[in-house]
């Protein structure tokens, strides 16, 4: 079986963290990673701390981070996707595997793949199908494109569960966007429902009755878990989002959800608050005071000025 001496990371957050955690002792040798935070002064100590606690070789440019790595993982936002790529293929050398894992639309997956291919690098669109925790490297993985076939070795002997996908690059990043107008709408919905309910103090009524309707959902527990992941991770939700919208759009079908969804997504998580449970009641109040204190603010009055 095919084995990886040296991995590289381009973007070091949570997927990274997780797909080095379930490792463990059967990493590769090698591993360094890039991160655009160190390019900030006011981020740089967090991540290069990441760096340590995770014991990879950190690097302050992305030639020095890919430089003979046999594979290279992209885990940047969705709105960061294509200038990663656009980067990287300017520093690939021939061989180099390049796994997009990046949540953005098929058409933006092509052009990188035409990026890092014409480099001599070989391209594999990956979706990312379920958040990376609890299971780590065993997150199920589509993979497609020309180098798919090539890279499943690779994505075994880590011990990852990828699953080939036929079809040329694209096909994977459809099933993953398509996919989350439900994921992520339900999320969205969650909100727009429930928050309404709590604030109208209806919400044990409203839990009730979609109880009772749909009796295997558990909504209180589902309800919390949602509004948890859209206040820790809402602002790179919505970045995948208007990935999702613009795939809705180039199907020519109507993204109204798509995009509806991208606005809660990013007003909880521009929120930034810490969600230190998944307790429904005490996260919809938490959301819910903030809202007002926000409504609040941009609701006070002007100061009375003379008018000369």
């Amino acid at each position: 079986m095919a084995k990886v001496s040296r991995l590289a990371f381009i973007g070091f957050g949570e997927a990274a963290k997780a797909f080095l955690t379930g490792w463990a002792d059967a990493a590769p040798p090698v591993i360094t990673a890039y991160d655009q935070k160190t390019n900030h002064l006011s981020l740089r100590k967090d991540k290069l701390q990441d760096y340590i606690q995770q014991d990879v070789q950190g690097c302050f440019n992305l030639h020095e981070a890919i430089d003979s790595a046999k594979v290279v993982f992209s885990l940047v936002t969705a709105d960061q996707a294509y200038e990663a790529a656009a980067a990287a293929a300017k520093h690939i050398k021939p061989g180099q595997f390049y796994f997009d894992c990046n949540s953005c639309s098929p058409d933006t997956k092509r052009e990188n793949a035409k990026l890092i291919n014409a480099a001599g690098g070989c391209y594999v669109d990956v979706a990312v199908m379920s958040p990376v925790h609890p299971k780590l490297h065993r997150t199920p993985l589509l993979i497609c494109g020309s180098h798919a076939e090539q890279a499943k070795p690779l994505f075994d002997s880590l011990g990852m569960n990828a699953q080939i996908i036929e079809g040329d690059v694209g096909v994977a990043s459809s099933i993953k966007m398509v996919r989350s107008i439900m994921v992520k709408g339900l999320e969205a919905l969650t909100a727009e429902c429930l928050l309404a309910a709590r604030k109208a103090q209806i919400d044990t009524r409203i839990l009730a009755s979609l109880d009772n309707s749909y009796p295997e959902f558990n909504w209180y527990e589902k309800a919390g878990y949602n509004l948890e992941r859209m206040m820790l991770h809402g602002v790179r939700r919505a970045a995948e989002m208007r990935e999702v919208a613009l795939t809705v759009e180039q199907l020519g079908l109507n993204n109204g959800m798509a995009k509806a969804t991208t606005d809660w997504q990013q007003q909880i998580g521009d929120l930034a608050l810490n969600a230190e449970s998944e307790d429904f009641a005490e996260l919809a109040d938490a959301l819910l005071n903030e809202l007002e204190a926000q409504q609040a603010v941009t609701a006070a009055p002007i100061a009375d000025k003379k008018i000369v």
